[in-house]
């Protein structure tokens, strides 16, 4: 998580709401990423095991805030996530 919170805080990342962990979402217009420039990354818990996710996007609506929306996507992720795997995220 360290590599990554270098690169995404370089780049202007936005931190993500406490309760997803730790984690950034972040817009990389150019440079290596540029091809899924839309990027959210979250370290959390689910039943006190550490897990990270990772999500990528080539665009976003036009009109809408990729930011925003990718934070949300997060937040959909860990729930399905704990629903797979039975266990609680944040827990």
């Amino acid at each position: 998580m360290n590599d990554r919170r270098k690169v995404f805080t370089r780049h202007g990342a936005t931190r993500l709401p406490v309760v997803l962990g730790e984690g950034y979402a972040v817009y990389f217009p150019e440079g290596p990423f540029s091809d899924q420039p839309y990027q959210v990354t979250a370290r959390f818990s689910c039943d006190g095991k550490d897990r990270i996710i990772d999500l990528k996007m080539t665009q976003v609506a036009k009109g809408r805030d990729g930011i925003k929306d990718m934070i949300e996507l997060m937040r959909i992720a860990q729930k399905r996530y704990g629903q797979l795997y039975k266990c609680a995220p944040g827990g």
